[in-house]
């Protein structure tokens, strides 16, 4: 695990877009396609504008989301949403979108049709992931009701996921394919999310999920 810490947010934004778009394009060097995994939240916007003006040939990539809210696209907590807002444009309008939301009534009738989509993406070219102070990543909740299952290493690639700590249904991609990603990183802001992530590094992935992920982790970090 590598941890890179920044003098500012602004700088973090631009360094780690630029390494994002640099690793994409490696990949597309030797290989027709290339994948991105981005979390939700508002932290990763930055990150996210300065990587949509970015020269790339967008159109080989495909982009998903770690995890979704069961809410409609349109919907004020849609991942989605923010993601059309702060990458899907500019010059990566023209990447290829596997929404995790597909309108069925409840996420666990989705699993089946979301698993054999995303299937072409695996192993993901470069996933970025964020952390909530309570060291949940993804959907992956401390106290989630399959946590277990989605941290197991046969775990399928998406699961349904309920947790208190999330005011909806949720679906999520799952340790073992998030993890086994060629490029892997956690974007993490403000002193109490780095004390939560040093705490993660002593407790069992149950109590944070963050921590199944850190073997092959660069951490970036900004007060």
């Amino acid at each position: 695990m590598d941890f890179v810490e920044y003098p500012d947010r602004e700088m973090l934004a631009l360094v780690l877009a630029d390494k994002l778009a640099s690793q994409l394009g490696q990949h597309l060097r030797t290989s027709d396609a290339a994948s991105l995994c981005v979390p939700g939240g508002t932290t990763p916007g930055p990150v996210l504008e300065s990587l949509s003006a970015t020269d790339l040939d967008w159109d080989r990539v495909t982009v998903c989301l770690g995890d979704e809210r069961w809410v409609d696209g349109d919907h004020k907590r849609s991942n989605s949403r923010l993601l059309r807002r702060h990458l899907l444009k500019d010059k990566a309008k023209d990447a290829a979108y596997i929404d995790l939301y597909t309108g069925d009534a409840e996420p666990d009738d989705a699993v089946t049709t979301l698993n054999t989509r995303l299937q072409p993406i695996f192993p993901i070219t470069v996933a970025l992931l964020g952390m909530g102070n309570d060291m949940h990543t993804a959907s992956l909740f401390p106290g989630a009701d399959h946590l277990a299952a989605a941290l197991a290493p046969d775990a399928p690639p998406v699961m349904a996921i309920r947790a208190d700590g999330a005011e909806e249904p949720r679906i999520t991609l799952t340790a073992p394919y998030l993890r086994n990603a060629i490029n892997l990183h956690l974007l993490i802001t403000g002193p109490e999310k780095r004390e939560a992530f040093e705490r993660a590094q002593k407790l069992d992935p149950q109590e944070a999920p963050i921590r199944a992920m850190m073997d092959n982790l660069t951490v970036h970090w900004a007060e």
